[in-house]
């Protein structure tokens, strides 16, 4: 039989069960100003208290040099999460970053996994390599768990953001300057999809050089060619 010390503590558990914050999933499309959907966006949510988790000790992410490419374009990322930077290519990369939130130099290598250091401070962090100049890739760092890419069809999902109030963050590569789109949200249970159009720059990229092109630079770089 219950006695009323068991009542007393049953009526807390009840309480704290009722007052434990629910979690709720934040659907995204990302378009452009003429509708057509936008990947490569980062969203990500900014608890207007300033009180975010802190990354998971031993988190990690990957930014490899693949076909002449950075792999992926966009890896957005949590403060403090270790990035390796692997040269899965067959020929030798000099990567940097003068990006205020991190800037660092890897001098001219292969085969090894790149370690540009610790990313502690909120930004973009814009990549590039010195031997291949088409090279172009972007670290996001966020002071948030709370964040997803968009693909192709534009939709990202910031999954399990507890209900609260937040600041809406949208950056894609083509947008003007360094700094995302900006908008106060509320999540709560029952959110439909929400639509972010952004006003982006026409994609200037260049692209990589054909093998032949290649082999032909290579061919002008041996001191008997000349």
């Amino acid at each position: 039989m219950l006695q009323l010390t068991d009542y007393k503590w049953l009526l807390i558990l009840l309480v704290q069960i009722s007052g434990a914050a629910t979690a709720t999933d934040l659907n995204l499309r990302i378009v452009d100003a003429e509708g057509k959907s936008l990947d490569e966006a980062v969203a990500s949510l900014r608890p207007t208290d300033g009180h975010a988790p802190t990354v998971v000790e031993g988190t990690s992410a990957v930014m490899d040099q693949r076909d002449l490419q950075f792999l992926p374009h966009v890896l957005p990322i949590q403060v403090g999460t270790k990035v390796s930077m692997p040269n899965s290519d067959q020929v030798r990369h000099h990567v940097y970053s003068f990006s205020p939130a991190k800037h660092f130099e890897l001098r001219m290598y292969k085969d090894r996994p790149g370690d540009p250091g610790d990313f502690l401070i909120p930004g973009i962090v814009s990549l590039g390599c010195n031997i291949h100049n088409w090279m172009l890739g972007y670290i996001v760092v966020l002071d948030t768990p709370y964040f997803a890419k968009s693909g192709d069809d534009g939709r990202a999902k910031i999954a399990d953001a507890p209900d609260g109030e937040y600041v809406l963050d949208v950056w894609h590569p083509r947008l003007p300057g360094t700094d995302p789109i900006s908008e106060p949200i509320r999540i709560a249970p029952g959110m439909a999809e929400k639509s972010v159009a952004l006003t982006v720059e026409r994609a200037e990229v260049p692209a990589p050089p054909s093998e032949l092109e290649l082999k032909f630079r290579r061919y002008q770089a041996k001191p008997d060619a000349r």
